[in-house]
């Protein structure tokens, strides 16, 4: 089969990832095999390519946000049948003994496996997945459509819900790319006023589409004071700007596995009057099945822009650079 993988982590200009052919992976004892139908660019893709995020293992292939039909099953495997389409996220495996599985912080495990990072995803023609760890897609959704939610969506949404938004709340937005704007239409359905803060002037006009009650620049200060904030730009001199922006008894969740220095912060300006902070790292799978019942509810509108897996070069460059409006997409 056709993948791409990790030949040597750099600047994406440098071309780090390398097309090459490798055997179609063989499912062991409860596991699946899907045919890959669409794979999301993520982020955390492009930090593993970049070195951002060290590699776990050589000459892996990303791509967490899978969406795939099923073709072979190991031994074992009962949960799904052959030609059933489903979603491969990015926590793959988790051990279900540590303290933190048994109190239900599987996100948190201390042996997690991740997709795309400790195994190969999604930019390649087969993957291999737990059945377990493996979601059933909300109907309503094209293969193109359904594959952002399986991160992008997901982890936007425990990183929601880390921020403490309550009811009726202001929320501002630090940056409007895949994650963000599910996430903002979440948000608006729960009846909150969202506040997009982000560089990108098409981003900005995508959010007032989706229902956003402002959108400005990444660095304004917001028209109100808010409630609960969300970081999904990697840029961690935006944390005080969105710091200074919360109201009283505030809570600022950082969304990224990568994030750039923070800045010094100014105890009075930043965290005095109970404002907090909050980091979000990956997700329950409680959390997918929770988000993707969701989805399917609201009939989210996913913004996609589809590049064949031959270009995921320049779906990269295209996220590096921010020329992507909602999420990119690779189609075999």
């Amino acid at each position: 089969m056709k993948a791409w993988v990790v030949r040597r982590p750099g600047p994406i200009a440098g071309d780090p990832l390398l097309l090459v052919d490798k055997p179609v992976p063989e499912p062991g004892p409860g596991e699946v095999r899907v045919r890959v139908l669409a794979c999301g660019v993520c982020r955390t893709d492009l930090h593993l390519a970049e070195g951002d995020l060290p590699p776990h293992r050589p000459g892996t292939a990303p791509g967490h946000e899978i969406v795939g039909a099923v073709d072979a099953l190991g031994a074992g495997a009962t949960r799904f049948a052959a030609g059933d389409r489903i979603g491969i996220a990015w926590l793959r495996r988790t051990c279900g003994k540590c303290r933190y599985c048994r109190r239900g912080a599987e996100n948190l495990c201390v042996a997690a496996e991740f997709t795309g990072w400790d195994a190969d995803g999604g930019f390649a023609e087969y993957a291999v997945v737990p059945e377990a760890y493996a979601y059933r897609l909300p109907a309503g959704y094209d293969s193109v459509t359904a594959a952002p939610l399986l991160c992008a969506g997901i982890v936007g949404y425990r990183s929601l819900r880390r921020a403490a938004l309550p009811p009726g709340g202001r929320l501002g937005i630090y940056g409007f790319g895949a994650s963000a704007h599910l996430v903002a239409q979440v948000a608006v359905h729960e009846g909150a006023r969202v506040h997009v803060l982000t560089r990108s002037a098409a981003a900005r006009s995508l959010a007032l589409s989706l229902g956003a009650m402002s959108a400005g620049d990444a660095t304004d200060p917001p028209p109100e004071k808010l409630d609960s904030a969300v970081l999904f730009a990697p840029v961690g001199d935006l944390v005080p700007v969105a710091l200074a922006a919360l109201d009283r008894g505030g809570t600022l969740s950082i969304a990224g596995i990568h994030l750039s220095d923070v800045p010094p912060l100014r105890y009075t300006d930043h965290l005095f009057a109970e404002r907090q902070v909050r980091s979000v790292t990956a997700n329950t799978r409680a959390d997918g099945e929770e988000f993707l019942r969701l989805a399917a509810q609201l009939r989210l509108s996913v913004t996609t822009q589809p590049y064949p897996l031959a270009d995921v070069n320049a779906a990269l460059t295209a996220l590096a650079t921010g020329h992507v409006t909602g999420a990119a997409v690779l189609v075999p």
